[in-house]
């Protein structure tokens, strides 16, 4: 599994949530909405300076994205892509199959 963020997602992280160099993002499952890949999930994300069981990452410019192993069920074999919508000016996440 893996995460992939665009370079105008990671813009957008840097101005809207103001994240600096050393920071350290979390996704990691919400118990409403809905997704692609689990129904009555939706993916949320936090700034968090303290994994506590990475199990896989995405660095760039001095930040890292990650994953937690107890969050891994969500995915359900799927990678994650997070991009910049500028219609909506909001992130937005899709899914792939993990290729092994």
């Amino acid at each position: 599994m893996k995460i992939v963020i665009s370079k105008s997602a990671l813009t957008w992280f840097k101005d809207e949530v103001e994240l600096k160099k050393g920071d350290k993002v979390k996704f990691y499952p919400k118990v409403y909405g809905s997704s692609p890949v689990q129904e009555g999930f939706s993916l949320g994300f936090t700034v968090d300076n303290t994994p506590i069981d990475l199990v896989t990452k995405f660095e760039a410019e001095g930040l890292m994205f990650y994953i937690e192993e107890t969050d891994m069920w969500f995915f359900n074999g799927h990678d994650l892509h997070v991009d910049y919508n500028p219609k909506t000016d909001e992130i937005e996440y899709s899914y792939t199959q993990t290729k092994v």
